[in-house]
């Protein structure tokens, strides 16, 4: 069974940082392509970032400079590393794993196969 677990959330002013973990059990992580999307209170869910399993990242055009996506093969777990966080950064972050190895293609971001429950981040002063 595949199980995708978030940390890492909390509460930060705004500038501040966050480094997001996700520990992912249930089949083989160096396979697939994993992700981050995100969902603020009221809105639709926003893809963030993606990294293949080769290593290539991709980033939303609202993050890319500030976030930073990661893999440790050895320990199965994601990571996402948010710098100069901003208030409309605000939203409940989820891991999501794709049926792929390689970057899913632009329109199939949110299609992915599994997905945490979320850690919440929360950016205010």
């Amino acid at each position: 069974e595949v199980q995708l677990v978030e940390s890492g959330g909390g509460l930060v002013q705004p500038g501040g940082s966050l480094r997001l973990s996700c520990a992912a059990s249930g089949f083989t992580f160096s396979n697939f392509a994993m992700g981050w999307v995100r969902q603020a209170p009221g809105k639709g869910v926003e893809w963030v970032s993606t990294i293949s399993g080769f290593g290539g990242t991709e980033y939303a055009d609202s993050v890319t400079g500030r976030f930073t996506i990661s893999r440790d093969t050895s320990k199965s777990t994601l990571y996402l590393q948010l710098n100069t966080l901003k208030t409309e950064d605000t939203a409940m972050y989820i891991c999501v794993k794709y049926s792929t190895t390689r970057f899913p293609i632009r329109i199939q971001r949110l299609d992915y196969s599994n997905r945490g429950q979320g850690t919440q981040v929360t950016v205010s002063s």
